[in-house]
């Protein structure tokens, strides 16, 4: 739990939140984890926040691309730190965004067992713009470890996130 709170602040400083001139994006999300698991002994909740940097963005041919931090506690305890790249479509006020994220994965005392220490992220973001700086929005993602560790059960997440440009 210590290592989340102190990877959340050494998060927020390095956004520049507390800038007066700040151009960022903090996320906010709750949701479900390991939403598929059939025993139910490992579905929890999962709160987090995320970081983006608009002036990080990268127009290219296939998409509009920017990097991604950030780092969710479930119910049981775990933590997940991770920092990656996302795409961005936009189609008027629709945002569809998907992402890749390797990241550190801690169980803690009775959080699920990954199987490894490096946890990879894959997710599919649908979001709505409901204001002229923020943003609602739906994720779909899985974390496993392509059988690099000595397990790889996986999780699948929802959340439900909402977004603002400071």
């Amino acid at each position: 739990m210590k290592k989340l709170y102190l990877g959340l602040i050494l998060l927020l400083l390095n956004t520049g939140v507390f800038a007066e001139e700040s151009n960022k994006n903090i996320s906010l999300y709750g949701g479900q984890f390991d939403i598929t698991d059939e025993v139910g002994d490992d579905k929890t909740s999962l709160v987090g926040v995320e970081h983006r940097n608009p002036e990080l963005f990268r127009n290219t041919i296939i998409g509009k691309f920017s990097p991604v931090t950030g780092a969710f506690m479930t119910g049981e305890g775990a933590t997940y730190i991770y920092t990656g790249i996302e795409a961005n479509y936009d189609l008027g006020p629709v945002i569809i965004k998907p992402g890749f994220a390797p990241g550190i994965y801690e169980p803690g005392s009775s959080g699920k067992e990954m199987g490894d220490i490096l946890e990879f992220k894959s997710e599919i973001s649908i979001g709505l713009d409901i204001f002229e700086n923020s943003n609602i929005g739906y994720s779909y993602s899985h974390i496993s470890n392509n059988d690099w560790g000595s397990v790889n059960p996986g999780a699948n997440n929802q959340t439900i996130s909402f977004s603002q440009k400071f």
